[in-house]
């Protein structure tokens, strides 16, 4: 049945008149982001408790008042912390396996299947106020490390999933419908949804499930730092594991070789990827998890941390209709965000854009796509061919490796196309030598490469716990500064707070070093110039260091001295 729009029945109730749902409609259509009931709360037309009337009404639902309503201890058993703050969620009941929730968010249709999937219990919604599902959840569901050690310490007491998982983690034979009702127990599937939920919370990067001879880590890398979890019992890290195989689909039975898959979860309405390794060591499998959410992730120039000289020269380069641009750096320093967020702005229906990738992060509208297969030889190289009997104008290769690849990238730059890729190098002048190195003559490294951006990224001090703090001479050494130098300049740092986990970062800012090709710089090229004289030649043409860009991010208060000597140490 079709869902009627919530505009017609905050008019049916008596809410609004058609007049002003006239103009609602305008306003929306000004933001289409925005729901229309928001705008008519923020315009003054309907109060908080009319439009939990409206929802429900629209949803089929029955609205409820949880003022001063305490979320009874057999449902807050069922129901995270982390769930509750990530769903926005209180759960009220618990009665023949049916988990009564109240909910704010009753437009987000998928919401009910998520939340059966990672709880394992039939979901009833009631609709509540905004406001009171905050209030209820700042004051019942805030102490997340609490609830993840008390789960912790239930699983070293459980002997019987003990006794389970050792029998089963023996490295012998194993029975397949026991690892099945051993990753399917409670406890180890709650323990894991935690893990997760928590990873995805603290926007991490990666999961990394590590096994030793004595102990089972977990460590969550937010930031570009790895973080200790409370670490689970030893007796664990197989049913953890296999859990985490049979969600990607993983042949649990193979145990020697490593195995590559993906688990798609969408959490809190919006699409979450995991690419999941998993590689044998001498103490079980070790797993790592990529994490991939969108939400998270802004494919936008304007918010990659570039300055406006920077931006504005790149921008020149990236509409030049031929030739190859660059991006360099260290794995996970943000190279293919910066190349989605071009890619995103030339996006335009005039240009054919085809992209090969490995493997393909995040979804474009409009751009082809494709990934790269080792396994059944789809290569770089080879798709690369492929693509340009696709008749494209823009190509995204995400990787040079190899020379054959280099080649062809480099023949199609010469037919008139524009190339984007990545190389791994510590700085923009350098990546001229590796390119020496793979076997790329030097008259067509000058013929086609048009620009290279090193990048780098450095955390950013939290704006809640930010103090000054006075330096020591040793780092201002060490960054290549003098007592001098800094005088009259304030230098700051995170204390700690519970807002970034104490660790007095959060988030991360682009530092960018980016040469733009001349004939200089192709003259110097010629006559294999040493990288030193190239970069002197690039400064020259208005180049700023990857350490220039650190130490005015260090001046503003943006980060810390001791994360830009920690990321451009190499370049000094």
């Amino acid at each position: 049945m079709a869902v009627r729009r919530l505009g017609q029945i905050l008019v049916d109730l008596g809410f609004i008149s058609d007049d002003q749902l006239e103009m609602l409609n305008e306003e929306q259509s000004q933001n289409p982001t925005q729901l229309i009931g928001r705008i008519a709360e923020d315009m003054g037309l309907i109060t908080d408790d009319q439009l939990i009337v409206a929802l429900a009404e629209q949803f089929g639902l029955q609205s409820i008042d949880i003022e001063g309503v305490v979320p009874p201890e057999d449902a807050k058993a069922i129901v995270s912390d982390t769930m509750a703050q990530l769903y926005r969620v209180i759960p009220l009941q618990v009665n023949d396996g049916v988990v009564t929730m109240a909910t704010c968010d009753p437009q987000n249709l998928s919401m009910q299947d998520e939340l059966r999937r990672f709880l394992g219990h039939e979901i009833r919604l009631l609709v509540a106020t905004e406001n009171q599902v905050q209030k209820s959840v700042d004051k019942h569901f805030n102490e997340e490390i609490e609830s993840i050690e008390k789960i912790i310490a239930e699983l070293e007491n459980d002997m019987e999933l003990k006794e389970a998982s050792e029998k089963l983690g023996g490295g012998g034979p194993i029975n397949l419908s026991d690892v099945a009702e051993l990753v399917d127990s409670a406890p180890v599937r709650k323990l894991l949804n935690m893990v997760l939920l928590l990873a995805i919370k603290d926007h991490a990067s990666d999961v990394h499930f590590e096994p030793f001879e004595d102990e089972f880590r977990i460590r969550i890398k937010a930031d570009g730092v790895l973080f200790e979890m409370v670490p689970p019992p030893r007796h664990l890290a197989f049913a953890i594991t296999t859990r985490i195989k049979v969600m990607a689909n993983l042949d649990i039975a193979e145990r020697r070789l490593p195995q590559d898959g993906r688990i798609e979860l969408t959490v809190g309405g919006h699409p979450v990827d995991l690419r999941v390794s998993v590689m044998p060591t001498m103490f079980g499998e070790s797993v790592v998890l990529r994490v991939l959410d969108r939400s998270v992730v802004s494919l936008d120039l304007n918010n990659v941390g570039m300055n406006e000289e920077t931006i504005d020269e790149f921008r020149k380069v990236m509409m030049k209709p031929n030739g190859i641009i660059l991006v360099t750096g260290p794995t996970g320093s943000g190279k293919t965000t910066t190349l989605y967020s071009a890619l995103s702005e030339l996006n335009q229906i005039e240009d054919k854009l085809i992209t090969t990738e490995d493997p393909v992060e995040y979804d474009i509208d409009g751009i082809i796509q494709i990934p790269i297969d080792d396994d059944i030889d789809v290569t770089f190289s080879k798709c690369l061919r492929a693509i340009l009997r696709q008749d494209p104008d823009k190509i995204l290769v995400g990787e040079i490796r190899d020379l054959e690849t280099a080649e062809i990238a480099v023949q199609a730059s010469l037919t008139g196309h524009t190339v984007f890729s990545t190389l791994h190098t510590n700085d923009a002048p350098s990546t001229v030598t590796r390119m020496k190195d793979m076997g790329v003559p030097t008259f067509l490294i000058t013929a086609t490469v048009e620009a290279i951006l090193a990048q780098r990224l450095v955390r950013r001090i939290c704006p809640e716990c930010r103090e000054e703090v006075e330096p020591s001479e040793d780092m201002l050494t060490e960054i290549g500064l003098t007592l001098q130098d800094v005088e009259n300049k304030t230098f700051y740092r995170g204390a700690g707070c519970t807002g970034c986990s104490n660790t007095g970062y959060k988030g991360r800012v682009g530092l960018f070093e980016l040469m733009i090709m001349n004939d200089e710089i192709r003259e110097l090229i010629m006559l294999n110039a040493p990288t030193d004289r190239l970069r002197d030649a690039a400064e020259a043409n208005g180049m700023k260091l990857l350490r220039t860009a650190g130490i005015s991010f260090m001046f503003d208060g943006t980060t810390t001295l001791e994360e830009v000597v920690r990321e451009t140490i190499l370049d000094a």
